[in-house]
């Protein structure tokens, strides 16, 4: 993984230098509320329903073992022993004391972290697909190239103030797991006719008020021209965009107002005025940053494992763990485990401060100290040797972090909800957790198969309810917390846009409207059909007209 040169050390000390004094006169009202807004912004600092919270960056989701422990400190010395992963990718804590922030500022630094440009108008954290540089189907790491755009987008000058927040997603596997297609950027590593490898590049993609799917602005870019292409886009952004209206200031309504053949021709315009320029990036410049994400010292093992044979052949619980939670790795002997932070009665993605020290020394013992946080608010193992799945899994068994239901419909992504947002209108953990309740079977689970539940609680859609299988969206109706329900999404290869299916229902009758759903999905499918094939297949009428039934 990336490590800190002196530079990158001495600009984080003087960043918290610097946060510390504004913090301090701020306190003391030598500055104002409205001046210290986008100096806390610019620090990863929300003023959230009921505390402060603090959006710490993890780019690209991975972490070190050291890591993982210092945020368990930071939990339980400035926090309520806890911390939430996001869907960028980064974790949340929310109860720091505002005094505090500068000093958590300065643990983070001294294990080279940071909360810089997790919040605010400027491009957020690149995201990436959980399994990369490990994945049997991948066609190249992306790692490298997040590396640098991560470099390329910290504090540039010219988009440190864009019309609004902005994120980018890499995806070099075949099988899309970092929900590309509904970012401001998304960029896919492809190989042309030549198997030259290169990149498909989208733009205008996104949730929140309004939903979009991105549109293709080049079927492929040279390696070299990465930056140039997506600092074009960004110049067109940034000087058309909407900036009276932040509703209205998002990429992906600039390129529906523009007309996405009339955006396309404005960025390769720019593009050409600067396609050879200083930003054109050497092949010594992408060694550089692959150099930061070599192999670990792997072990020369044979792809088929007898103790990993015999265990599963004698321990039923622990099969069906493998059979969920384990994926193929692209060396030979090794394996791919992915920790559900989704346990019944547990928020989705919330990680306590014993289990991350936990998790730290496992990961340590099992996966080379390092481990990676996935879009899904799950936490990978990327390279446990086969023959250690056993001993990992009884591990971690003990500390509620074994659920086997990776994919499966309680695997549910969520937001923070009511509970803690300001900008909610409703809760989304209890929703989750009486989901997780109605559905406490593996093997129903395992009958019922791939199926994703995504869970927000306001139009923000911070839990991507949009492209879920199942969107939950929390609405107020007069004071009182509703919920909408969308059917049809997906974030995969093939993106949609959930429709939504009705009016919305009361909290307790949710459970029971995805047992209707689930029941139509079980009765209607054919062989071989996940639920977002059956949907495809009969649409929204059948699963609708069960939902609203009225009993006899």
């Amino acid at each position: 993984m990336y490590r800190y040169d002196n530079y990158d050390h001495q600009m984080l000390a003087d960043r918290v230098a610097q946060f510390r004094d504004q913090t301090r006169r701020y306190v003391e009202g030598r500055l104002s509320e409205a001046e210290f807004l986008p100096l806390r912004l610019q620090n990863g600092l929300y003023i959230q329903r009921m505390a402060p919270m603090l959006r710490i960056a993890i780019p690209y989701g991975l972490l070190s073992s050291r890591q993982m422990r210092k945020l368990a400190f930071i939990a339980n010395h400035f926090d309520k022993g806890y911390g939430h992963l996001t869907t960028r990718q980064n974790i949340q804590f929310n109860w720091p004391a505002l005094e505090e922030v500068p000093e958590i500022l300065a643990h983070l630094a001294e294990v080279e972290m940071h909360a810089i440009q997790t919040s605010g108008n400027c491009i957020r954290n690149t995201t990436t697909d959980q399994f990369a540089g490990c994945a049997a189907d991948e066609i190249e790491d992306s790692r490298a190239y997040c590396e640098i755009i991560r470099q390329w987008s910290t504090f540039h000058p010219e988009f440190a103030y864009l019309p609004r927040k902005f994120k980018i997603a890499v995806c070099g596997t075949r099988k899309d797991q970092a929900a590309t297609q509904v970012h401001d950027i998304g960029v896919y590593i492809v190989r042309n006719e030549q198997g030259e490898t290169g990149f498909k590049i989208l733009a205008g993609g996104g949730l929140g008020r309004t939903p979009a799917v991105g549109h293709v602005m080049s079927d492929f870019v040279e390696k070299q021209h990465l930056l140039t292409f997506l600092e074009a886009i960004l110049r067109v952004y940034n000087r058309e965009g909407r900036r009276d209206n932040k509703y209205k200031a998002r990429i992906k309504i600039l390129v529906k107002e523009t007309g996405p053949d009339q955006f396309r021709e404005k960025v390769h315009a720019e593009w050409r005025k600067i396609k050879d320029g200083s930003m054109t990036l050497t092949e010594e410049e992408i060694q550089r940053c692959r150099s930061f994400f070599t192999a670990p010292p792997y072990r020369e093992l044979a792809d088929r494992c007898d103790e990993l044979d015999q265990a599963l052949a004698r321990d039923l619980l622990f099969a069906s763990w493998v059979q969920q939670n384990v994926k193929p790795h692209r060396q030979p002997g090794y394996a791919i485990a992915t920790l559900c932070l989704k346990d019944t009665g547990t928020a989705p993605g919330d990680i306590a401060a014993e289990q991350m020290n936990f998790v730290a020394d496992l990961a340590d013992q099992f996966s080379f100290g390092e481990m990676r946080i996935s879009h899904e608010q799950n936490i990978i193992f990327s390279d446990v040797e086969k023959s250690q799945l056993y001993p990992l899994w009884k591990s971690l068994a003990g500390e509620a972090l074994a659920t086997p239901n990776l994919g499966l419909l309680t695997d549910i992504v969520c937001c923070p909800g009511g509970d803690f947002c300001a900008l909610a209108n409703a809760k989304s953990i209890p929703i989750a957790e009486s989901i997780q309740r109605q559905f406490d079977d593996q093997e129903r689970l395992r009958d019922i198969g791939e199926l994703t539940i995504n869970i927000s609680g306001c139009m923000n859609a911070c839990g991507h309810h949009h492209v879920g299988n199942i969107g939950i969206l929390g609405v107020d109706k007069k004071g009182e917390e509703y919920y909408q329900v969308s059917l049809g999404g997906s974030a995969g290869n093939r993106t949609s846009l959930g429709t939504i299916i009705g009016p919305a229902f009361a909290q307790e009758e949710i459970p029971g409207v995805i047992e209707k759903i689930v029941d139509v999905y079980r009765q209607r499918r054919e062989p071989g059909e996940t639920f977002i094939d059956t949907y495809d297949r009969l649409g929204k009428d059948p699963f609708k007209e069960k939902v609203y039934a009225k009993a006899d």
